[in-house]
């Protein structure tokens, strides 16, 4: 496999997850929704496809990462607390602490050998802009300020997101919840890629 090759299988493949584990769990409850099941029910079969669909990764790909057990903890936890409460709010609002615990470990990805912003991106570029980044993250002193004060943005981002979450939750209408919560993941991630495709061209136009 060619590096590009390689490049779009990883932006495939970042593709695929994020629509399996967004899109699909969203389909999932509106259809149950309409089928008359009630709001919780919902809730935790929709909810629970990500989960399963984490461990299988888990288990076909036998590779496992920090930020995988990270997410696999907290999605147990939240699934854990809604089961045993009943509360179909506390499942919706279950995100929220996703999201929150993510701007926590984004921010803290500053103190690691690469900050957030620069690992999650390098495996969505061409070949030879990922080398270049690597080789200023090395060797550039401005560039890995600006690597950092992007993660430190993507972490407070992630934060407000979370804060954005909990209130929809307990809020608005429960069956427009999920709805508006995906929309949100989708414009930050849209967000995070386009401020990295932006920054790439001006670092590789120097």
């Amino acid at each position: 496999m060619t590096a590009v090759e390689a490049t779009r299988h990883s932006r495939t493949a970042t593709l695929i997850t994020l629509f399996a584990d967004t899109a699909v769990p969203l389909a999932m409850f509106y259809v149950l929704r309409a089928a008359g099941v009630d709001q919780w029910l919902a809730l935790v079969v929709s909810g629970a496809i990500p989960l399963v669909l984490l461990v299988y990764r888990l288990v076909t790909e036998r590779r496992v990462e920090t930020r995988t057990l990270f997410t696999l903890s907290i999605l147990l936890c939240g699934t854990a607390v809604g089961l045993v409460t009943g509360d179909p709010r506390l499942l919706v609002a279950r995100e929220s602490y996703l999201t929150g615990l993510a701007g926590l470990w984004t921010i803290g990805t500053l103190l690691a050998a690469r900050p957030f912003v620069l690992s999650a991106t390098l495996s969505l570029m061409p070949e030879p802009t990922a080398r270049s980044w690597q080789d200023s993250w090395r060797d550039d002193p401005t560039f890995r300020r600006a690597m950092r004060l992007l993660t430190l943005a993507w972490g407070c981002a992630f934060l407000l997101d979370a804060g954005a979450r909990l209130v929809m939750a307990y809020t608005l209408p429960l069956d427009l919840v999920p709805l508006l919560s995906t929309l949100l993941l989708v414009a930050m991630l849209v967000g995070v890629v386009q401020v990295a495709k932006r920054y790439a061209g001006r670092h590789d136009a120097r």
